[in-house]
This record gives C-alpha cells, structure tokens and sequence, in this order.
C-alpha cells in the first residue's frame, strides 16, 4: 500500500496535468459529465448508502455529537437533492471563456477581460459526504481540477461518491485526473497539502473552528475560509409579528445543525412583552432550549413548558449547532446594530420590520456576507440562491464573499488587441 505522501504527490501531479486540459474543455463535455454524475449518484445509491451506513455506526460508536451525526448521515432524499444540485451546476451558463468589461482606449487599443480557471483547488474537509460532489461538480463546471481530502470519519462515503464522480466523468470524456480523493487518513497529509503551493492554487477548509484555524494560518497557497456561522435575527417595533414568529422558528428548527441556521434572537422592548411568549410556545413544540437574558426571562417565566436557561456571557456569539438558542431584548436599532457587530461571526444576519428606512439601515449598517429583511438567513446556500451547489460559505471579502458558486472559482486574465500600437 501506498504511504499516504506518495499518494498525495502522485495525484496533486495528475490534478495538475487535467487542469491544463480542463481549462480548455468545452461546455458540452463538462455538461455531459455533470449529467452523468447527477444519474450515476441515484444508480449507485445503494452502494452509497452502504458506505455511508459504516461511517454512521462507526461515528455513533465513537460518541460523535447529533450535529455532527445529521451532518454524516446520507439518505436517499439528500443523494436525491445533491442529484438536484448537479443538474442545476450543469443548466448554469459556463462561465469560462466569458468576455467582459471591454472597451476602446484614446489610443485605439481595445482592452477587456476573459474569464479563465483558477487552476487546481484543495478542498480538505469534515464529516459532510455531500462536499464531494458539490465541490467537484463546481470544479467541473468552472474548468479547475480538485483535490479532496475529507475527514476519517466520512470515509467510506467519501470513497464511494469521488469513485462514483469520477467514472461519471472518465465515461463524458474528461481528461483524467480532474477528480483526485485521497484515500489516505494519515493526519500528516493536511500539511503536506498546505504547502504544495505549486500545484494547489487555492485551498477550501470545510469544517469546524479548529480546521479552519489550522488551514488559514499554515497554508502557502491562498485560502478561502468560512469559519462559524453565529447567526441573528432582530425583530423590530414594527414587524409584522406572524412573519416574525415564522421567520424565527424557520431558522432555529428547519435544521438547528448547519451554519446558518439562527443563534440568537434580538427582540425590541416595545414588542417583546407580546412577541416572546408566541415565538416561545412554537420553539418548546419542536424542543427548543432558550438562554434568555434577564428581561427575556422575566417575560417568558410565567409560560409554562419552556425550556429556559438563564443566559450567561458565553451564549452571545456562540454557534449552537443545536436546538438551543440565545434571546435578548433590545431598547433600540442601535443596541441590536451593537450587539451584531460585537458578536457576529459575519456569515448571515436579518431583520424582522414593516419600516423601509429600518430595514435598508440595517441592511447598510451590518457588515456581513448576507444580510436579510423580512426573511429566513437558511437561505444563506449555494443551492438557494440559484448557484446550483457551492464549495463555501465564504465570510472572507477577498476574493469572494457568502455562497461560492461557479464565477468564484475563476479569475480573469486582461485581454488587449490592437493595431499596431506601440507606447510614446
């Protein structure tokens, strides 16, 4: 058996090789290919499922928490939606090759921009079987070759999805090499990746806290990192308190465990004492445990059958990943705005309010990837926002910023014709 270095170098040299060839794939092949994936992840379901049934008992065995065991788990209704999300890569315009922002200088040069891959991205991530087929299949469709380490934990999954990718792919006509996996769980390998700057052009984490710190600091390539998602929702004087009951309970219980689901809940002073209890009872029907400041606690106390904790400092800018949640009641825009800025993680943030000129201040005023009026932050997603899948959630704003779709994974070179002109 090959050593798990030897493995890594012998594919970041392949992956190196199809990205030359991949640059210049046409649309018709890559859409193909992504056909193919999409079909061959519904034929090959059962063996899929097989693996990932492995990979579950054993995560469950070795005591790995609910957020991290739904993250694991694939089911024939999510290979079903990463089928969806493939197809909606491969209906999306190809954005290689695209010419944009040309124009005709003083002197007669015609100058613009083309839309070329970025090269070979790394991808090295943690217990979610479906980054391999999103990252791939956007890697695919934006001409870049992609090396994939995923974590122990998911490996069987892994294994069997990249072999599903890549078959699909080999039987369109892709250049080989385009898809690499590394098999290998040594942990040394997450380093010897970080510093093969000259075959890796940009590197994703995919993980908890610890990866993502590791990753952005040792890397010698550049890096893409998402880091927590701690998420808010301010519910204003003037909101529409139905929308706000629905919008809230949407973004803590339609699934507690992912990044942008809601963490903490800013409530203003005039509405809370009518608002609390009614979002309350709908949180305690699905579970919901509330860590409420002093204010939140006085006023949801006389309802029965909540689960409330009295808050403590470490609940504001804290992701749960769970089915809890932090409440504070607010006295203005302004303190809520404070409290944002002091405690977001710069991922996703909304507002509940009738008022426009609330609304669009919020908007301007919160520094974050994706900031909402009058809506769920769950739809902070590559998928939802028309990307088709996405490699990331970006909170960076170098180079790209919240879901990473195709034109995130390219760059542009300058294009000039000209007639013969030369520089006085």
């Amino acid at each position: 058996m090959k050593s798990g270095i030897k493995e890594l170098e012998e594919k970041g040299t392949a992956a190196k090789a199809a990205s030359k060839k991949l640059a210049f794939l046409s649309t018709e092949i890559k859409n193909k290919a992504l056909l193919n994936v999409a079909e061959a992840l519904i034929d090959k379901q059962s063996e899929i499922l097989a693996a990932n049934k492995i990979d579950y008992a054993e995560a469950k065995a070795s005591g790995m928490s609910e957020a991290m065991l739904d993250r694991l788990m694939l089911s024939p209704s999510r290979l079903e939606a990463m089928s969806q999300d493939v197809k909606t890569v491969a209906a999306l315009p190809d954005p290689v090759g695209e010419v944009f922002e040309m124009r005709t200088l003083p002197n007669g040069l015609q100058i613009g921009k083309k839309r070329v891959p970025l090269g070979v991205i790394g991808a090295i991530y943690e217990s979610r079987p479906n980054v391999t087929i999103d990252i791939s299949s956007l890697c695919l469709k934006s001409g870049n070759a992609v090396i994939l380490r995923g974590g122990r934990e998911a490996i069987n999954s892994n294994s069997a999805l990249a072999k599903v990718a890549q078959g699909a792919c080999l039987n369109a006509g892709v250049p080989q090499g385009a898809i690499q996996f590394i098999e290998s769980t040594e942990r040394a390998l997450v380093n010897q990746m970080l510093q093969m700057k000259g075959v890796i052009d940009l590197m994703i984490p995919r993980g908890g806290p610890g990866l993502i710190k590791l990753v952005s600091e040792n890397a010698a390539m550049p890096v893409i990192t998402g880091g927590m998602g701690v998420c808010h929702t301010y519910v204003d004087k003037s909101a529409d308190l139905s929308k706000a009951v629905a919008i809230a309970y949407n973004a803590k219980v339609q699934r507690p465990t992912v990044c942008n689901a809601l963490d903490c809940l800013l409530v203003h002073s005039q509405i809370a004492q009518t608002y609390l209890p009614s979002i309350a009872e709908e949180w305690a029907k699905a579970g919901v445990e509330m860590h409420c400041d002093e204010q939140a606690l006085a006023i949801l106390k006389p309802v029965s059958s909540l689960k409330l904790v009295p808050a403590v400092d470490e609940d504001w800018g804290k992701e749960f990943l769970s089915l809890r949640v932090a409440i504070k009641v607010v006295s203005s825009l302004d303190e809520a705005l404070e409290h944002i800025e002091k405690y977001g993680s710069g991922h996703s943030e909304a507002i509940v309010t009738e008022d426009y000129s609330v609304a669009m201040r919020f908007l301007n005023e919160v520094d974050a990837a994706c900031v909402y009026a009058n809506a769920s932050t769950r739809f902070t997603d590559g998928s939802q926002f028309g990307l088709g899948a996405e490699i990331g959630i970006s909170t960076q704003k170098f180079h790209a910023r919240g879901p990473m779709g195709l034109k995130e994974l390219t760059s542009y070179k300058w294009i000039i014709f000209g007639t013969g002109q030369v520089r006085p």
